[in-house]
C-alpha cells in the first residue's frame, strides 16, 4: 500500500511540474466577463457590451448580439459591460451594466433585443440565470435573491441570504437548489421554489469566496483565502486543497469526479480528480485574470480571462 502511495505521489509531482498549453483559442470582441456553451456554440459575453457567438469547431464567431451603448457619469456614451449571459431555448439573458451605477436586464430572441428590466426599476442586479421559460432568478450586490416572472413583470419572492456582499450562485441541473457565496465565506443552499434556506455550509472557507460551481452534488469554491474547497454536502464532507496565490475562479466537471481552479500569479490552472484528491494536470497560456472556468465534458475545459483570449484545454 506504501509503494502505492508513493508512486502516486511521484506521478503527481510529476504533472505539476509540466504545464500544457492550450490546443485551441477564440478571440472575443472583448475582455471575457462570463461564458456558457449551447449545444455546438459557445456564448461569450463581454465588457465591450456584446455577446460572441463561436462555433467550437471552427472557432469563428458565427453571430454576435450587441447592446446600445450607455451614457457614464460624464454624459459620454460607452458600450454597455455585460456581466452574465444565459441561454434557454432560443431566449438569450443578458445582464449589462446601465445608467447611474444600475443594471438593466435583456432577452434576445426571434433576432430582437428586449428589455425586460430596465435601469429605472435601479436594481443592483450582480448575476442572473433562467429557472425556466418564464421565470428568472437574479443575485444582487446587497445579497438578495429575487425570482422575477418574465411575463408578468413581478417578482415571485425575494430574500435576503445574509448581510456580507453577493459574489456568486450555481444553480444545480433539476433548478430546484441555488447555492450563494458571498464575503463572509460561508454557503448558503435555497430553494428556488420559494427562497427557503436549506442548508448553511461554513468552516472551510475563511474569507470571501470569488466563486462557486455546482454539479452532480459536488460543491466546489474558490476562496480569497486560497483554499478551493470540496463539499460534498448531502454526505456532510468537506475538504479543501490551498493554494499559494488568491484563487479567483473554479469550475466542475458534469459528473463532479474533477475540479479545476485558477491556482497561481501566473494564471495558470490546476485539475483535481475530488474524490482521490490527486492531481491531474496544470494548464498555462493565461495572461490576465482568470473570470470563467467551463468543462465542456470530462476531458475538456475552456478559460476565459480579463482578455479576449479563449483558451481551449485537454486534460488527458
Amino acid at each position: 500500500m506504501s509503494r502505492i502511495i508513493l508512486l502516486s505521489m511521484f506521478i503527481s509531482s510529476l504533472l505539476m511540474g509540466e504545464i500544457k498549453m492550450p490546443l485551441k483559442q477564440y478571440i472575443a470582441s472583448g475582455a471575457v466577463t462570463d461564458m456558457l456553451v449551447s449545444g455546438s456554440s459557445i456564448y461569450s459575453a463581454t465588457d465591450a457590451g456584446v455577446v460572441d457567438i463561436f462555433d467550437i469547431k471552427n472557432k469563428k464567431i458565427i453571430k454576435q448580439i450587441k447592446l446600445p451603448q450607455i451614457e457614464d457619469f460624464m454624459g459620454d456614451r460607452v458600450e454597455s459591460k455585460i456581466y452574465s449571459v444565459d441561454v434557454l431555448g432560443k431566449q438569450t439573458l443578458i445582464l449589462s451594466q446601465a445608467k447611474q451605477g444600475f443594471r438593466r436586464v435583456h432577452i434576445y430572441k426571434d433576432d430582437k433585443l428586449e428589455c425586460i428590466i430596465p435601469y429605472s426599476k435601479n436594481l443592483t442586479i450582480a448575476k442572473a440565470k433562467f429557472i425556466d421559460k418564464d421565470n428568472i432568478l437574479l443575485g444582487m450586490l446587497g445579497s438578495e435573491l429575487l425570482s422575477y416572472n418574465i411575463k408578468t413583470k413581478k417578482q415571485n419572492w425575494l430574500e435576503q441570504v445574509s448581510g456580507a456582499k453577493f459574489s456568486d450562485f450555481a444553480i444545480d441541473e433539476a433548478k430546484s437548489e441555488v447555492v450563494v457565496a458571498d464575503e463572509s465565506g460561508s454557503l448558503k443552499i435555497h430553494s428556488i421554489k420559494d427562497g427557503s434556506l436549506l442548508k448553511l455550509l461554513e468552516g472551510q472557507n475563511l474569507d470571501n469566496v470569488f466563486q462557486v460551481a455546482y454539479k452532480n452534488g459536488i460543491i466546489a469554491t474558490a476562496g480569497q483565502d486560497r483554499r478551493v474547497v470540496i463539499y460534498a454536502y448531502k454526505f456532510n464532507s468537506a475538504y479543501y486543497k490551498s493554494s499559494k496565490f488568491l484563487i479567483y475562479s473554479v469550475g466542475l466537471s458534469p459528473s463532479g469526479k474533477l475540479a479545476a481552479y485558477s491556482s497561481d500569479e501566473e494564471n495558470n490552472i490546476t485539475v483535481f480528480n475530488t474524490i482521490t484528491k490527486s492531481v491531474l494536470g496544470r494548464f498555462g497560456g493565461n495572461k490576465m485574470t482568470i473570470t470563467k472556468i467551463l468543462f465542456l465534458d470530462e476531458n475538456n475545459i475552456l478559460v476565459s480571462s480579463d482578455d479576449k483570449i479563449i483558451n481551449l484545454y485537454k486534460i488527458k
